[in-house]
């Protein structure tokens, strides 16, 4: 019955048009929010960025007119906005009486640049798409929010992964616009070391690839994608993967399958957008700016920010209002892909929340 109510729940929130839901009913709604001549930091200047976006609910403003109830959540590097309505995210955060209740905030979901319905390489410019970094994607989600949508206050900005590294830029950035941040999986550091290596390794795979041919191929290149089970070995665990392959022939059936699904479902060029987007990434050296109420919550066994560097406790207590969490390793968490279970890291938002005046 649990199961029941809370599948029809999550239909409800994808199906429910905006223009029939009565006042203060969950509503989904989606867009695009077009940017004028974007210019990104290298320069370049694109005259039409689109940005999509998803929303549940609805503003609502106190009397100065200053937005009350708008979050923002931040997708990780492979996903969309739309990846916070699967079932262990929406199902844990969004329903009635949960933390981030539809029917009192305005959630905002955007697509980064380079994904899902916002502008990306595949759309037809290919490798002659601006080359964009984290700082360009947060400068566009700023944009959408305050120009777009014409929220002027958040909240709570929130981020898994990638989406958790563009919340500490959303801090340094716009220090006065949030009342609270979660970054989760992710750390205030320079991509560098293992994380940059198996990056690279990628990376290299596709401009290597003899099908690729500068990213102009006529035919999508393929010999890159046996490459790609290096993002599932990084961001999965090893206890669910010995799990799910405990046999010789069934880990090899798995990286036959990964192969198979990368090939189906991505594009070379976005794919190595996405992946060499994290050049600009470094907010070590302004994390004093942040002003609002920060948690940061990682996963003992992720192996993309792994505790052993030992950097997160010194790096967060030079944040004014920063905490810093470490989730034990344990029967719920799966490496980094513990950021898509909303059941291990809630509780910590909900106690955020709570701290906020």
């Amino acid at each position: 019955m649990k199961t029941f109510l809370l599948t029809s729940f999550l239909a409800a929130l994808v199906a429910l048009p905006l223009q029939s839901a009565p006042p203060g009913a969950l509503e989904q709604r989606e867009g695009d929010f077009v940017a004028r001549n974007f210019r990104f930091q290298t320069g370049e200047v694109l005259p039409e960025l689109r940005l999509h976006y998803t929303t549940l609910g609805r503003p609502e403003r106190d009397a100065s007119g200053q937005v009350t109830n708008a979050v923002l959540l931040l997708h990780g590097t492979t996903g969309t906005g739309k990846s916070f309505l699967s079932p262990s995210l929406a199902g844990e955060l969004f329903g009635p009486g949960q933390p981030l209740d539809a029917s009192h905030h305005y959630v905002i979901l955007p697509d980064g640049i380079g994904r899902g319905g916002s502008s990306k390489p595949s759309d037809g410019l290919r490798a002659r798409f601006p080359r964009y970094g984290y700082q360009d994607v947060v400068a566009a989600q700023h944009l959408l929010v305050t120009e777009g949508l014409g929220v002027n206050h958040l909240r709570l900005v929130l981020g898994t992964s990638m989406g958790g590294m563009q919340t500490w830029l959303w801090g340094e950035r716009y220090p006065g616009l949030m009342d609270a941040l979660l970054p989760i999986a992710s750390q205030p550091t320079a991509i560098a070391g293992r994380n940059l290596l198996w990056r690279r390794l990628l990376t290299e795979s596709i401009r290597q690839d003899p099908d690729w041919k500068g990213g102009d191929y006529p035919k999508p290149p393929s010999l890159w994608t046996r490459s790609y089970p290096i993002f599932t070995l990084m961001t999965d665990s090893p206890v669910r993967l010995q799990s799910q392959a405990p046999t010789r022939e069934e880990a090899s059936a798995l990286y036959d399958r990964l192969v198979a699904t990368a090939l189906k479902t991505l594009d070379a060029n976005d794919t190595l957008y996405w992946f060499e987007s994290s050049w600009d990434y470094n907010p070590e050296p302004d994390l004093g700016r942040i002003q609002a109420r920060l948690v940061a919550v990682n996963f003992a066994d992720d192996l993309i920010n792994p505790a052993e560097l030992a950097v997160m406790d010194k790096l967060v207590a030079r944040i004014p209002k920063g905490r810093n969490v470490l989730v034990p390793a344990g029967p719920k968490t799966i490496g980094h892909q513990t950021l898509t279970q909303a059941v291990v890291w809630k509780p910590y938002l909900v106690e955020l929340l709570k701290s906020l005046p």
